[in-house]
């Protein structure tokens, strides 16, 4: 009878555990970022002449730049291989989006509507010959100097202040290199298949790459290099707007959207770090964008800021001004997974919507 008993014991056993060594690559990871945000936003002189004061200032949570634009990129995550032999694995993550506050709109109380959302998820081959992946992914451009933002999420993020464009593409078919001695390459295209940045139908969307991005990567103990181009085709760009064509009508303009990038770092030497990233955006106009920014940590503490403008080409006929902004923050990490932090950040610039801005964020972040 006892002997009945350990074999069924065993079997059991043997049982719960299939499942779990099935799983046994699987990772389940994830990142919670919560900030408490105060913004004082100035409305432009041209707002103020013909409508009055609208001026406006308040404490809202994971708000991002001007109340808006900049999500605090909550995530949860599944991400593991399967050993294929050979040395080739197959690769697989799914990443969720989620919101820990209201950052899309205005109400209240508003639930679970709009707070889940698909990030970077993807299915691929990986091998010593580098990583083949198809999916939901940043491109190279954006990957080439996420390690250089030290405000990257924050109210103070460099998209936001300045006006960096990264790219998550949602459908992605990339290519990512070994590194040899320090240097990584990294490509991606993206099929059109009728898909537009504003949203509307367009046939001629039809080509294999109707975006494509490219980067070179230089990582050798603190120093950190990258150069990327980036290029949205004009078929890409297509709107469909009753400002200026009838309704239906797709427009389609004459050039592509096209950037370029380079980053430079110095991370965590002795302490210190320093940044610095340039890019140019090219459509219709050629405007020129920089920051630099730079951190010392001692102990669990970190002080950092930033500076950076953005130059805009002049025109005869619309008025496109320049803005510059800067940033001073402190951070505490109680470990490796868990910091707090504090930042001022301001930005200064003329628009017809919205002029100068500045703002106060407490934050915390766990990753797990």
């Amino acid at each position: 009878m006892n002997m009945k008993k350990k074999l069924l014991n065993l079997a059991v056993a043997t049982t719960l555990a299939a499942p779990a060594a099935a799983m046994a690559d699987a990772v389940l990871y994830g990142k919670l970022h919560v900030s408490i945000d105060y913004f004082d936003i100035n409305s432009s002189s041209l707002v103020n002449d013909l409508f009055g004061d609208h001026d406006q200032s308040f404490w809202t949570l994971n708000r991002g730049r001007e109340g808006r634009g900049v999500s605090r990129a909550n995530r949860i995550g599944v991400k593991g291989s399967e050993d294929l032999g050979g040395g080739l694995k197959a690769i697989y993550q799914v990443e969720f989006g989620i919101s820990l506050a209201n950052e899309s709109d205005l109400r209240i109380a508003n639930g679970d509507k709009g707070s889940v959302s698909m990030r970077n998820s993807f299915v691929g081959l990986a091998g010593d010959w580098g990583t083949f992946l198809v999916g939901r992914h940043d491109t190279p451009m954006k990957i080439s100097t996420g390690k250089l933002d030290l405000f990257v999420d924050t109210m103070a993020d460099y998209n936001g202040t300045i006006g960096f464009q990264d790219i998550r593409a949602d459908n992605a078919i990339a290519y990512i290199s070994p590194s040899f001695s320090g240097f990584q390459l990294a490509a991606a295209i993206v099929p059109g298949g009728g898909a537009t940045v504003e949203g509307v139908f367009n046939p001629d969307s039809d080509s294999l790459a109707e975006a494509y991005s490219i980067a070179a990567i230089y990582k050798n103990g603190p120093f950190y290099g990258a150069i990327a181009y980036e290029s949205l085709q004009e078929d890409l760009l297509a709107t469909d707007s009753s400002l200026i064509a009838p309704p239906g009508v797709v427009v389609v303009p004459d050039d592509s959207f096209d950037k370029w990038r380079v980053g430079l770092g110095l991370l965590n030497w002795n302490g210190f770090t320093l940044t610095g990233i340039y890019e140019n955006q090219n459509f219709i106009y050629s405007d020129d964008l920089w920051q630099i920014q730079a951190a010392y940590a001692f102990g669990n503490n970190t002080i950092k800021g930033s500076y950076g403008q953005v130059n805009k080409e002049d025109d005869p006929f619309i008025r496109r001004n320049n803005s510059a902004s800067w940033t001073i923050g402190f951070d505490h990490n109680f470990s490796k997974r868990t910091k707090a932090y504090i930042l001022y950040t301001s930005t200064d610039r003329e628009n017809v919507a919205v002029g100068d801005w500045s703002g106060f964020s407490f934050g915390m972040v766990h990753k797990f």
